[in-house]
């Protein structure tokens, strides 16, 4: 394969051959008007549209034999990147998967808090209701991606250990699968936040900065992290310059992230919940915490997220090789048509 900068070709020896595409010019009376006979030419009047029609044909065949050649060599123009300036920021999602998003409805009391939603619902509950946490988690995030087509997404689903589910991208439909890939499979009870986190945040790595940044963790539950895991993930924010924001889907029988006034302060970190909340708030990066317990809690707290996070940033995209072969092709058909529709047009003898 070969080319340059704004054109490449698959075969370039038939390049080889564009020397034909002289032939209409070298060639005496080639594409052009049979010459008649005539007693004295000199009674001729000076005929500039016949000539013009002349050297129309002979250019029409060079044209049309230029353009069969270039269309067996392949051409395609190469792919490139163009910069794009908007507003918006570069966002992971961070998707908790652990067990309890699937059975805890959010905002449901008494008995019915903590099962499953698809068994034992009566008809009383409203569908909203009915959703669990992780599918509430995942209708929000999706009209929120779909807000915001200037923002690049990634993201991350995890349990006790983080998966990759999406790499930085603006394609709106890549983003809304992977929202919807978060339902694959069911939970399980362990969940490592903090190895959540820094796989979260090892997506910014080599990435140039180019505008605002966020990793949104949603999860309905905390961690005690040890002082390793907290010195990394406190490295990492600074490093890359990303704002945390953590979605808490609290549950009624589940611990707020604030300490009552009068509570044991102390006693309070055992709450793994305030521990980490503590614990982000102590960094010297920007966090932003936010407590929702009900589809209505949520549905505000992504919309503060949406107007926090609209900053100029600058964002490259690719765009894809495309090939020029039915392009040649076309333009040697409409040649091939012009002489053809000269040909008839020619009178086959004098009237």
């Amino acid at each position: 394969m070969s080319g340059i900068d704004w054109l490449g070709v698959v075969h370039p020896a038939w390049l080889w051959t564009l020397p034909l595409a002289l032939l209409p010019w070298a060639v005496p009376g080639a594409a052009v008007l049979r010459p008649r006979r005539f007693a004295h030419l000199a009674l001729w009047p000076a005929d500039a549209a016949s000539r013009a029609l002349a050297l129309a044909l002979r250019a029409a065949s060079s044209l049309g034999l230029a353009a069969m050649v270039l269309a067996l060599a392949q051409p395609y123009r190469p792919a490139y990147e163009v910069q794009r300036e908007g507003r918006g920021a570069e966002i992971v999602l961070l998707l908790d998967r652990s067990r309890s998003m699937d059975q805890t409805p959010m905002g449901s009391t008494g008995p019915m808090a903590g099962y499953t939603p698809t068994y034992g619902v009566t008809a009383r509950h409203s569908a909203e209701e009915r959703l669990t946490k992780a599918q509430l988690a995942r209708r929000e995030l999706s009209a929120f991606a779909a807000r915001r087509p200037q923002d690049r997404f990634a993201m991350m689903v995890f349990s006790s250990r983080p998966l990759k589910v999406l790499g930085f991208t603006e394609k709106p439909a890549a983003i809304q699968a992977a929202i919807e890939a978060g339902a694959i499979g069911r939970g399980i009870g362990n969940t490592d936040i903090g190895a959540a986190v820094l796989g979260g945040l090892s997506l910014f790595e080599q990435r140039a900065y180019t505008g605002s940044r966020v990793l949104m963790l949603v999860s309905d539950g905390g961690d005690h992290l040890e002082q390793e895991t907290r010195d990394a993930i406190a490295q990492a924010l600074a490093r890359h310059r990303v704002r945390l924001v953590w979605i808490y889907l609290r549950a009624p029988q589940s611990p707020g992230l604030e300490v009552e006034p009068g509570s044991d302060a102390e006693a309070a970190n055992t709450v793994p919940e305030v521990f980490l909340h503590r614990f982000f708030r102590s960094l010297r990066t920007p966090y932003t915490a936010y407590e929702a317990g009900s589809p209505e809690a949520l549905q505000r707290a992504i919309a503060d997220v949406e107007r926090l996070e609209n900053l100029p940033i600058t964002t490259t995209d690719t765009v894809p090789r495309r090939d020029l072969t039915g392009a040649c092709l076309g333009l040697a058909l409409v040649c091939a048509l012009a002489l053809g529709w000269a040909a008839r047009k020619e009178l086959p003898a004098w009237a």
